[in-house]
């Protein structure tokens, strides 16, 4: 199960400087096969022994990866952390991945996901938010 929590809480598992976070300690980590093809599917990026990336637009560090990136690999590599996103735009989510939103509303699939945040945005505009 995937969870989703659209309001910040004050807690010491939760990472809300995805880049920073990434920067100081993911990116010191051994990527696994599995972590260097999300790299490549996510940012098109082939990841180097040396931590390097290369991209169409030339060579970086791991360092020069998208957030969206970084983000998802936090999540990957730190499944203990609660990883604060906006909204997160998930890519490919399958249809039978269960995504629970705020420790209470649980929906099913790419289908589900779109529906919740449409009620979502509802909700935030009826109430200014």
């Amino acid at each position: 199960m995937i969870d989703i929590y659209t309001e910040k809480k004050d807690s010491k598992d939760w990472v809300i400087k995805n880049d920073l976070f990434f920067n100081l300690n993911t990116s010191n980590e051994e990527m696994s096969d599995n972590e260097v093809a999300l790299i490549k599917q996510i940012d098109d990026a082939k990841l180097t022994p040396d931590k390097h990336i290369e991209t169409k637009y030339g060579l970086g560090t791991i360092r020069n990866l998208s957030s969206g990136c970084k983000t998802l690999l936090n999540i990957v590599k730190h499944p203990e952390k609660v990883v604060y996103m906006s909204r997160p735009s998930l890519a490919d989510i399958p249809d039978d991945a269960i995504i629970r939103f705020n420790d209470t509303d649980i929906v099913t699939g790419s289908a589900g996901y779109n529906a919740w945040w449409s009620k979502e945005y509802e909700r935030r505009e009826a109430n200014d938010l």
